[in-house]
């Protein structure tokens, strides 16, 4: 589905999680397993894993902000230490390997405190031979998703999908060049894009909700079977 003009299509990221499911049924009860991307993606994450009933876990996948333009950003390092840059924008923004370095030093030490606050002493899923899909809330520069992708392949998937409920029309074609598939429930199209235009509510997920989603799945998973519950916001 295409869309050249901006317009909300998603409630919230659990209807956006339970739109994209749409998309991947064919992968429910087949022991995939959804890693989403924080902190937005790990709502969207929540409501796929449900649905397909499959394994949950994170991978943390942070952009890179610009020196002085934060919202602005020039790749994304993940929580092995892959690191992919923008090269052309680097080059056009004049960076020093200085600035670059102190950046990504910046994003690690972040990294690693979210690590130790998401994971604790659990142990990583195993993904070896697995079909991994992995989620966020939307595409931006998808330097995020990429990022990811590139780290989720040092631990030998069989096969890995970039699942998002939207992203520009070119980004997503990049992408397929990354991942073995990327499946979206919207594509924009239009010559500006920003993934909160698709949401009617759309907030900064907290750490605290993140680990609330993920205590949320762990409880489900080990009681009956159930479907995720219609949400006017974002809360559990």
């Amino acid at each position: 589905m295409r869309h050249s003009a901006v317009e909300p299509i998603f409630e919230n990221r659990f209807d956006a999680g339970r739109q994209l499911a749409e998309r991947l049924a064919e992968y429910a009860g087949k022991s995939a397993v959804v890693l989403g991307i924080p902190n937005g993606g790990a709502a969207v994450a929540l409501a796929v894993a449900l649905a397909l009933n499959a394994d949950l876990d994170l991978v943390i996948s942070r952009k890179i902000p610009l020196p002085l333009n934060p919202e602005s950003g020039f790749g994304s390092v993940t929580d092995d230490g892959t690191l992919i840059l923008n090269e052309a924008l680097v080059k056009q923004a004049g960076l020093t390997d200085q600035q670059i370095n102190y950046q990504v030093s910046q994003v690690r030490s972040n990294i690693r405190s979210r690590s130790l606050l998401y994971h604790g002493d659990r142990p990583p899923l195993t993904i070896a031979g697995r079909t991994v899909i992995i989620v966020d809330d939307g595409l931006a520069s998808g330097y995020t998703m990429r990022a990811a992708i590139a780290s989720v392949r040092h631990r030998k998937p069989e096969k890995i999908i970039a699942a998002a409920p939207v992203g520009p029309e070119h980004v997503v074609k990049e992408l397929k060049e990354a991942a073995d598939r990327v499946v979206t429930c919207a594509i924009g199209t239009g010559r500006v894009f920003a993934v909160a235009d698709y949401y009617r509510t759309w907030y900064d997920v907290t750490e605290d909700e993140v680990l609330q989603y993920l205590r949320e799945w762990r409880m489900r998973r080990a009681g009956p079977r159930i479907e995720i519950p219609e949400r006017k916001q974002e809360t559990v």
